[in-house]
């Protein structure tokens, strides 16, 4: 029978084909995200050694052909016999899964690797890997084709220090696409330089006529990482407020910074993994936080200013800071590592934070008074925005309905099946609503100048005129009231003209939803649509360019001369009728639509900052560093 199921229907997958069929289980995908994984997986074993005290120097370069070589000055990997597998124990590392030193605490009391599958991983997806250990005097190196040894371990004479070396080469059978980012690269090694103070890590591209390069190295630790983070930014206090401790083998250190500004901006870790979701550290800061400064208020000169002690919100707008510990045995939950669950750890944080908070703002009274002033503004604010969500909640109920009056709403009720275009003005709008699905598609047309909350309290947000009916409509509350749970549509595309102003409302709403409905794109709801700047046509055929080059490919394509082709220039969404603006940037199968993600929170935190904040100075050096990539500027 054709569907028999018998004994040889089982396969057993031997040593890493595994890693080899299923990938995306081992990097979570083949595409960017896991390409680059695969130089995390053999930084992170050099951190570990680093943690460990035995390395101090990591170098990343990218060869031409995009082949990656990692350099670390550790102990090297071991290369003798390994007894119960009767081969070396760096062909075991190579190429078994769940092997490794990581569960031996005599080996490495801290890691983040503690699952032994990284550097294999690595050695199973490249289509080749060497890797060279200086040890003991000498060099030993051994070659692998996806995964499998090609040779047993050579010695190649003798070595100064020790060390090791891997060079591999992704494999093109396995990944979309091999193009390795320096950018992206750069970003998460400059945060783990942060993170581990004193350890110098250096990334060189040579793929380029010019080499380029970064030299990390950041004494002051996640202290220096508060500054960068906060070095655009108009500062309540001239230093942060630095915290470093160990309490039962685990490793606290806490910087802190306030602001002028708006925003809470917080990053925890824990073994050097970012731990977007939170957990246990950071629910420990937070609580000895709030608990510090309400201490101070009850015996400050600011006591009698309030009705109601702070909470937590109100104690870190304009807060940075950076958490990060270092757990012998951390308890992640979820496959991606995302959220701390050791429960000890709340405790230990806790009652280092605050004890240490305690003693510094006794000996600094001037730097908790500015903060004071500032959090007492915030709870007002607070208050005041509550009154305007209540206020809201009633209108709406007395109204029968919390839509705004000019959202042209979709039949579809299943918000993973809908989707809602934000269009930029009553024109476009008026087309968008002509030209749409009305099964799915729902329309919120814009019409003046937007807020940029970059600058102003939540308060502010609530009440404003442009940004209600976008609240409104997405129904799933704003700040830290956002539950994107609630949210009606799946898809937020925001559509806007393809000029300055377009760009400039584009930017507007990502600021919004990058401060006040973060969740929201970290879930990559968010899109921006593609309209075409250039219609040509000749006899009936029509096509569309979406920017200069593929305008240039349409007209060579043509089998006329180019002076009898016709073609319109757009200068505006309101010049296209409604069946142009569905063809080309509404219909599913005929549409161009960017995908909004937010890879570096870090970078991304920067650049709002830069470009919408108070400062004018970064905003003129950026635009100066960047006006010369600039194209399609209508002006």
């Amino acid at each position: 029978m054709a569907n028999s199921y018998a004994a040889q229907s089982i396969q057993v997958l031997k040593g890493l084909e595994a890693v080899r069929k299923r990938p995306g289980m081992y990097i979570g995908t083949t595409g960017p995200d896991g390409l680059h994984h695969l130089v995390y997986e053999v930084v992170d074993n050099s951190i570990d050694e680093a943690l460990a005290g035995h390395c101090s120097n990591i170098s990343v370069t990218i060869e031409p052909d995009n082949i990656v070589r990692v350099v670390d000055d550790g102990r090297g990997i071991p290369v003798d016999l390994h007894e119960g597998e009767n081969i070396s124990a760096l062909e075991l590392v190579m190429t078994r899964l769940h092997a490794g030193g990581k569960f031996d605490k005599d080996s490495y009391k801290v890691s983040g690797g503690l699952h032994g599958v990284g550097v294999s991983v690595v050695n199973a997806l490249s289509e080749w890997c060497e890797v060279e250990v200086r040890l003991d005097g000498k060099t030993y190196a051994q070659k692998y084709a996806r995964g499998i040894a090609l040779s047993s371990v050579e010695d190649r004479g003798e070595a100064h220090g020790s060390g090791t070396t891997v060079l591999f080469k992704p494999d093109t059978e396995i990944f979309e696409n091999i193009n390795f980012s320096f950018d992206t690269l750069s970003q998460r090694l400059r945060e783990l330089a942060f993170l581990n103070k004193g350890i110098r890590i250096l990334i060189t591209d040579n793929r380029l006529p010019t080499p380029k390069s970064h030299d990390f190295k950041f004494d002051g630790g996640v202290k220096e990482f508060v500054q960068f983070l906060n070095k655009n930014k108009t500062l309540v206090h001239k230093e942060p407020v630095y915290i470093e401790a160990t309490r039962d083998d685990v490793e606290v250190e806490v910087a802190i910074e306030y602001n002028d500004g708006y925003a809470e901006t917080l990053f925890s870790f824990a073994n050097n993994i970012n731990t977007r979701e939170g957990g246990t550290h950071l629910i420990g800061f937070k609580s000895a936080l709030t608990r510090v400064f309400n201490e101070f208020l009850k015996k400050s000169k600011h006591s009698k200013k309030l009705d109601e002690s702070l909470t937590g919100d109100d104690t870190r707008e304009g807060l940075t800071a950076v958490i990060s510990v270092k757990v012998p045995n951390p308890q992640f939950e979820g496959q991606t590592k995302a959220k701390l669950g050791n429960s000890e750890v709340k405790g230990i944080v806790e009652s280092q934070v605050n004890e240490s908070l305690t003693l510094y703002f006794e000996e600094n009274p001037a730097v908790i008074d500015a903060i004071l002033e500032k959090t007492i503004l915030a709870s007002k604010a607070r208050i005041a925005a509550r009154k305007a969500r209540e206020l809201t909640r009633r209108k709406s109920f007395l109204e029968s309905t919390g839509l705004p009056g000019k959202l042209a709403d979709c039949s579809e009720k299943d918000p993973a099946k809908s989707e809602i275009y934000i269009v930029e003005g009553d024109s476009a709008g008026g087309s968008a609503k002509q030209g749409r699905d009305r099964q799915f598609q729902a329309i919120l047309p814009l019409w003046g100048k937007m807020l940029n909350v970059e600058k102003t309290r939540l308060d502010k947000v609530l009440a404003n005129d442009k940004l209600q009916p976008i609240i409104a409509a997405l129904g799933a509350g704003a700040g830290t009231e956002f539950d994107s749970a609630k949210l009606r549509y799946h898809k937020v595309i925001i559509m806007a003209d393809a000029d300055v102003d377009g760009s400039h409302i584009r930017t507007l709403l990502l600021t919004f939803f990058f401060r006040y409905m973060t969740d929201m794109v970290e879930r990559g709801h968010v899109y921006i649509a593609m309209p075409p700047l250039f219609k040509i046509s000749y006899a009936k055929t029509v096509r569309y360019a979406y920017n200069e080059a593929d305008l240039d490919k349409i007209m060579k394509a043509f089998p006329v001369r180019p002076e009898n082709v016709n073609f319109q220039r757009y200068k505006g969404l309101g010049e296209m009728n409604p069946d142009q603006l569905w063809e080309t940037t509404m219909n599913p199968y005929t549409r161009n639509i960017m995908q909004v993600q937010l890879e570096d929170a870090v970078e991304a935190e920067d650049v709002f900052t830069t470009l919408m904040g108070e400062n004018v100075e970064p905003r003129r050096a950026f635009i100066e560093e960047n006006a010369l990539s600039v194209t399609n500027l209508d002006v």
